[in-house]
């Protein structure tokens, strides 16, 4: 255990804290927050998890944790850092627990042209919707695909999704990296594919949901009208990744990088590379080399998987939409962002530009409009940034800026946050009787166990229109509406 990092903490004013450099940091933390909002969550390690990534080799800027930051392997949920690639021999660090298991989890929004009044049966849609959308830990349910179309996934992403008939062309401007990323060889083990291949169009369990939603309080009118957003609207929400693929992927490189490096004291050392972390949780090859060019080309195969995933568990809701609404079930895709996920950029680190590799570890994109990444839809508004709040609460929509690149290194929150963990929540919360409670407020719920409602429950997240306000006030992203839970799936 190092230095307590609260000794050297400073207000900056301007909705963050810094953790000044100590001990083995070479860079200073910074932490989308205030006092209040610290201060309930004195006890939280995920600080200290920061404190230990601002120490990996070729890190640059500032080691930041997003409003919704709490515990968990290796970097905190919600953190982003960003290493220079082309630091030293071999480029700066790689680190899959800087990515996360659930590789390209993420969130897809989808508008219909319709209002609450337009469905004739909330509760008869949301059992069709329960029973149509597999959830759960198992791949019970996926779509059936073959080994040839697999490959095609996890090389092609949301486009060979399209070509299979589990999406549409006219979807991928409108999502991030157009929904495929490159990938060289697409190397993943036989088990990470036989994971896959039972897991397309499935949500998963945990935090993965599907919620019907209305647009509730729009604080930026100009941006919801250019979205083609109006208060009262439907929308629906799609929070999964890739599965049991993109698990085992992680599972299988940090597995490998692990194994490398040996304990020295208080330190663990690969001694290969030069490499010292305080935390082998952490445990991260160079950019350049094989190893690190292996996890990345892995990595990218299961956030392709997971683009295809979203695109197939949407073509699944719109099926139903269209079966129980008509018409008025046309959806429309808004926005699908990633947030577990590292990718090569480019930013200006203290006035100098830099190929960066910025790992999103619970946190979202928030790119501006002027941005190349940013499709000609969001040119003037700046992109959709997509916020789940909590299934009693609500969700957020938020927007990058309309020109530039926020200092996160254009990076947002992600989510609520958890407040308690699962095993808290499970003690502390009846499932059946939060059921029942949101049920006579008109929110229709369908989880798998009660066990799932306790661990997801309003209560275990963070107030989501604090780390709203928060990432507002530190300029990451800006606030442009505010929606409302009318069904809610979840695993």
């Amino acid at each position: 255990m190092g230095e307590d990092w609260r000794n050297h903490l400073v207000d900056e004013g301007d909705g963050t804290m810094r953790i000044k450099a100590h001990g083995r940091m070479k860079v200073d933390a910074r932490l989308v927050t205030d006092r209040a909002h610290l201060d309930k969550h004195a006890d939280d390690r995920g600080p200290e998890q920061l404190v230990n990534a601002a120490a990996l080799p070729g890190i640059v800027g500032e080691a930041w944790a997003m409003a919704d930051w709490h515990y968990g392997y290796g970097l905190p949920i919600g953190g982003v850092i960003a290493t220079d690639t082309e630091a030293g021999e071999l480029g700066g660090a790689i680190s899959p627990g800087g990515v996360g298991f659930d590789i390209n989890c993420g969130v897809r929004m989808l508008a219909l042209d319709a209002t609450e009044s337009d469905i004739p049966n909330l509760k008869k849609l949301a059992g069709r919707l329960a029973g149509r959308i597999p959830a759960g830990a198992s791949g019970k349910g996926g779509l059936d695909i073959n080994a040839q179309q697999l490959d095609d996934l996890i090389n092609g992403g949301a486009h060979a999704a399209a070509e299979l008939g589990f999406g549409y062309h006219e979807d991928l401007p409108h999502i991030e990296s157009n929904g495929r990323l490159t990938t060289e060889h697409a190397s993943i083990s036989q088990r990470a594919r036989e994971r896959g291949l039972r897991a397309l169009g499935t949500l998963g369990s945990g935090n993965h949901f599907l919620e019907l939603q209305t647009v509730g309080k729009t604080v930026d009118a100009n941006t919801a009208e250019a979205w083609g957003l109006y208060e009262g609207q439907l929308v629906a929400m799609i929070h999964s990744g890739s599965r049991g693929l993109g698990h085992q992927v992680c599972s299988d490189h940090v597995r490998a990088l692990e194994g490398r490096y040996k304990s020295r004291g208080s330190t663990w050392v690969e001694e290969e590379w030069g490499y010292t972390l305080t935390d082998r949780q952490l445990a991260s090859a160079p950019f350049h080399s094989k190893e690190g060019q292996a996890y990345y080309d892995a990595m990218n195969a299961a956030a392709n998987f997971a683009f295809a995933n979203r695109s197939a568990l949407a073509h699944r809701l719109r099926e139903v939409l269209r079966l129980e609404l008509g018409v008025d079930g046309e959806a429309r895709l808004l926005y699908d962002v990633a947030h577990n996920i590292a990718k090569v950029e480019n930013h200006t680190i203290h006035g100098a530009d830099c190929t960066c590799l910025v790992h999103r570890k619970g946190a979202t994109r928030a790119f501006g409009g002027d941005h190349q990444d940013i499709g000609k839809a969001y040119r003037s508004s700046g992109q959709p940034v997509l916020v789940p709040g909590d299934m009693g609460t609500g969700s957020w929509l938020m927007a990058g800026p309309q020109a530039g690149t926020n200092r996160a290194f254009g990076s947002s929150c992600h989510g609520a946050g958890r407040a308690l963990s699962r095993t808290q929540a499970k003690k502390t919360i009846d499932g059946k009787n939060l059921k029942r409670m949101l049920e006579s407020q008109g929110i229709r719920i369908h989880a798998s166990t009660p066990n799932v409602l306790a661990e997801e429950a309003p209560d275990a997240y963070k107030d989501v229109d604090e780390v709203i306000a928060l990432t507002d006030a530190a300029g990451l992203a800006r606030p442009v509406a505010r929606l409302s839970p009318l069904a809610v799936i979840k695993g």
